[in-house]
Parts: structure tokens; sequence; C-alpha cells
């Protein structure tokens, strides 16, 4: 089992929690049930937007399956250059510099020298919010 990867029961899945579809991670949005019928389990229809790509991604899955839940770990970083596409970052704990895309969303208020809050999983990295300017 890879070290990056976890496992959990469906049931246990919430909007806000992260998940594997596809080998992707992804963090779910909706949760549909429907309910058992004369010869089968309920099934659960989760809708989640993966967290490196942002695309919209459904699994359909009985209630009692078990699920790859992704290891995610948020660290701060500072913005240290910024081009068109890409920020280059400085991680605050082991200052480390690493290039990530810049998101659609932040695009408008990321600028050098501000803080920001980014998530890891499966040797990927992407920004998530901003924390502070500078």
């Amino acid at each position: 089992m890879p070290e990056d990867i976890m496992y959990s029961s469906m049931k246990d899945v919430k909007p806000g929690k992260y998940i594997l579809i596809d080998g992707i991670p992804c963090k779910v949005v909706e949760l549909d049930f429907s309910s058992p019928g004369k010869h089968g389990a309920a099934k659960v229809r989760v809708t989640a937007v993966g967290i490196f790509d942002n695309q919209k991604r459904t699994m359909l899955a009985p209630s009692h399956a078990d699920i790859e839940v992704p290891v995610i770990t948020k660290k701060k970083a500072q913005v240290v250059s910024i081009t068109e596409t890409s920020a280059q970052l400085m991680d605050l704990e082991n200052y480390d510099t690493f290039e990530v895309p810049i998101p659609e969303d932040l695009k408008a208020s990321l600028k050098a020298g501000s803080e920001v809050e980014i998530v890891e999983s499966m040797g990927k990295r992407a920004i998530s919010r901003v924390v502070g300017g500078a």
C-alpha cells in the first residue's frame, strides 16, 4: 500500500473531505444517496473536484464499499516571483523553492512576497489560498 493513500468506508465521506477518483485526489462537493432496491444495496453518487486540475468528477459506489483517501498535507509558502502562468514559491519550513501553476481564481490577488497555503499529495503541489499580502 502506498504511503500517501489510506482506505476509508464510503459512509465516512462528507462534503469537504478528500477522496481518490480514478487515481486523482479530489475534494468532495456533493453526495447523492439512493435507497436500497429489492435486490441491491444503497448506492452513493459522489461529485468531487480535482485539487490539482479543477476538473469535476463523479463516482458511483455501494454505501458499504471501501474507497481510497489521499494523504493531504497543507503548508505555508511565500511567493518569490510570478510569471503569467506560474509562481515560484519558497516553503517556509525548510526554505526549498519550487514552481507551481497559478489557479485562475487567485491570479488577481497573488503578488510577490505574499504568503500562500499550498496542498501536497501524491508528489504534486498546488496553491489553495492566499493567506497574507506583502
